[in-house]
């Protein structure tokens, strides 16, 4: 059921009334008003979940359940009309046994305090006292303690509900105390849902890709949805008769079209620089907002790896079927390795503009490193590297070491090394790095790993990594759920300054492989096996009963 109200404001007229209106949270629903049917409540409970899910919503819901005087069966799913007098008080926010707190605004002890005092009171005429603490993570760490002992042994007849967006700063003394419940993400389907129907009782005029694109901009919430379809009708009364459509949706958002997005990265996997900077102009007279920009770009550089990866892209709310047919054909010239460049590139642009006062020059920056990123395919093997260590700050780092050395050595050997012998130590690990080193086998290279002191790496090779093949320059690789993240960053760097170039690290499907210690121990019990069969050792058990082989070693070991 879809409530009206007097409020002009459309996320105050629609908020819920009663747990039927809750969108996305059916199962919590559920389960807290049987809970309250049957008597089974809990002294606080702890509702969490980001903005504009419902979790103030959802504990006023559970304030009304609890001090319900209606009889029915349906306890607070009634109908608005068979409200009790608490509920509707409630619902006002003037009942006076229900007192909401902002813990964003109320964080010390002494709020506390005032909230404990008044605990010790019944309620005045309602079953339940029951306390509010909104965003309740912004508690001082006095204020948890104050509130510790009340939330653990509360009166009979108080009840804490407790909300927040941040649970991890929540105290786990505090945690362990309430009944936990994660209020989700709302689907996008739900929520393109609902803004529809709240559409037609506004007698809006806005199309279903409109309303597609509201819903994809709330993030999964609700209320977020709900107050930018706000924002699109007051852009539509205006004009009474015009359609908003998902264009009008952009430009009130900042929003660039996909499909241009999808055009603009192919120019650049084209190499037409031209086209993709004039493209970016366009985008940007139009309204883009930077962030908004990279965001997109981000999640289209996912869809291109999802669709190398994993097939074809079945059509969802997240992209058209337009849409669909262009990263189709995008993804025909691109690869994982300069999609995971361009990601990294994106991810860093969005922290660049944190400290850049025009930011629509930081855009098209951006958009030059993307052109000079896949550039770099068409360049040797040593002008890639060094574009790589461009963009690593501690190869900027040693780079800049690098210059001093050579621009002014006796600076550097005086504000840097200290002493000759120093530089003598850097200047021998130079040539060390300079001079390819051969790798013949696997076990070379654990024992490589062992001798610069790279033990977790070392441990990672021997235990989490299966051997398909190996070959000077590559390597082909199994391997299981333990392996280290960052593994093959960490081993590509390493074979690169132990080899002087770079090395080829693949992932291969083939299970039957093993890890270098599981085949150790099979030949070393093979070994143990083998000997427990000879005549040496059946000899020696006629001598020595209790005797028991347990290792073999070589002559030369």
């Amino acid at each position: 059921m879809i409530n009206s109200g007097k409020s002009k404001i459309l996320a105050l007229k629609y908020r819920p009334k009663i747990f039927g209106d809750l969108i996305g949270q059916e199962v919590i629903a559920e389960t807290i008003f049987n809970a309250i049917k049957i008597g089974k409540t809990p002294n606080a409970y702890l509702l969490t979940g980001i903005r504009g899910v419902g979790k103030t919503t959802t504990a006023r819901l559970i304030a009304k359940a609890l001090n319900c005087t209606n009889d029915s069966d349906q306890g607070p799913k009634y109908s608005e009309e068979n409200l009790c007098e608490h509920c509707k008080q409630i619902e006002n926010s003037n009942h006076i046994d229900v007192l909401e707190m902002d813990a964003a605004s109320k964080t010390g002890i002494d709020d506390v305090r005032e909230l404990i005092e008044n605990s010790k009171y019944n309620p005045t005429n309602a079953k339940y006292k029951i306390f509010i603490i909104d965003e309740v993570h912004m508690l001082s760490k006095q204020a948890f303690n104050g509130l510790l002992k009340t939330l653990e042994e509360p009166p009979e007849k108080l009840k804490f509900i407790l909300a927040t967006t941040e649970s991890r700063k929540i105290p786990v003394t505090i945690l362990s105390r309430c009944q936990r419940f994660d209020l989700r993400r709302v689907g996008l389907e739900k929520i393109y849902e609902h803004i529809k129907k709240i559409s037609k009782i506004e007698k809006g005029k806005i199309s279903d890709s409109a309303l597609k694109l509201l819903a994809r901009a709330s993030e999964g919430s609700v209320r977020d949805a709900i107050s930018l379809l706000d924002r699109a009708l007051v852009f539509q009364s205006l004009d009474n008769n015009q359609t908003i459509e998902d264009s009008d949706i952009r430009k009130m958002l900042g929003l660039a079209d996909k499909s241009k997005l999808i055009h603009l990265i192919n120019y650049v996997f084209e190499g037409d620089e031209k086209k993709a900077m004039e493209l970016l102009k366009e985008l940007i007279d139009n309204g883009l907002e930077p962030k908004n920009f990279l965001n997109d770009i981000l999640e289209l550089i996912y869809l291109f790896g999802r669709r190398i990866n994993l097939g074809p892209i079945e059509k969802d709310m997240l992209v058209s079927e337009a849409e669909l047919e262009l990263i189709e054909s995008g993804s025909q010239n691109l690869n994982i390795k300069d999609l995971g460049l361009f990601w990294q590139l994106t991810l860093k642009t969005i922290e660049d503009l944190k400290s850049v006062s025009n930011e629509n020059i930081a855009l098209e920056m951006f958009l030059m490193q993307l052109m000079h990123a896949k550039n770099m395919d068409d360049q040797s093997e040593d002008e890639r590297s060094d574009y790589e260590k461009l963009t690593d700050p501690k190869a900027t780092k040693k780079k800049i070491e690098e210059n001093n050395i050579k621009s002014n050595p006796l600076s550097f050997t005086k504000d840097q090394m200290k002493n000759t012998e120093q530089v003598k130590t850097l200047a021998n690990k130079e040539a060390e790095v300079k001079t390819e080193l051969q790798i013949s086998s696997f076990s070379d290279l654990i024992s490589l790993a062992e001798k610069n002191k790279e033990m977790e790496l070392k441990y990672d090779l021997e235990r989490n990594v299966k051997l398909v093949s190996f070959e000077n320059g590559k390597i082909d690789i199994n391997f299981n759920e333990n392996l280290n993240k960052n593994f093959i960053k960490r081993l590509s760097h390493s074979l690169y300054e132990w080899t002087g170039k770079r090395w080829i690290i693949s992932l291969s499907k083939e299970e039957k492989s093993k890890t270098f210690y599981q085949n150790k121990i099979e030949e070393r019990e093979k070994i143990l096996a083998d000997e427990k069969n000879s005549k040496t050792f059946k000899e020696m058990l006629q001598s020595f009963p209790d005797a028991n082989l347990i290792e073999v070693k070589k002559e030369d070991e």
